[in-house]
């Protein structure tokens, strides 16, 4: 059977999905290189300082919310590598014909890990509801008709 749809979904979101993984790495490098940089913190410290509104233990808040966000971002760019590992699996499951079930529920978990609500899940699990509800065709009961007949149309005992 055919899956084109579900091949060329499937692909698409592992490209996007592997851009953002990719995307998410180079963020957290400069991440990286801006946090350990003294000057940067005192930057930022300054222009936090600056604001009226912002008390020193607000200030004090947002610069523990920042070196913890690099956790987060590591996190995010795990699961964003699973969700790779798992739709490509999908993938394989679609383009040797396996099991269209299990493809459908590679993809909706990846999505899942990807982001609930990016494109790549959206694809993914569009891709998903195609694995779940395409049927094979049926097979045509003709040849088994034809068998059961003689040449001149008559039926034998």
């Amino acid at each position: 059977m055919k899956r084109t749809a579900e091949k060329v979904l499937s692909i698409i979101a592992v490209i996007l999905t592997a851009i953002g993984t990719i995307t998410g790495f180079l963020v957290m490098a400069v991440f990286n290189l801006l946090k350990n940089d003294p000057t940067f913190k005192q930057e930022i410290e300054m222009d936090l300082l600056a604001d009226p509104a912002l008390t020193p233990a607000d200030v004090d808040m947002v610069l523990s919310l920042l070196n913890s966000a690099g956790g987060f971002l590591w996190v995010l760019i795990i699961f964003m590598i699973i969700s790779i590992v798992l739709n490509i699996i999908g993938i394989v499951n679609i383009w040797k014909d396996k099991n269209a079930k299990l493809a459908g529920i590679m993809f909706i978990i990846a999505g899942l890990l990807g982001g609930i609500l990016s494109l790549p899940s959206i694809l993914l699990y569009i891709a998903a509801i195609l694995c779940f509800t395409k049927k094979p065709p049926l097979q045509d009961n003709l040849q088994f008709e034809d068998q059961s007949y003689n040449s001149d149309g008559m039926r034998p005992l």
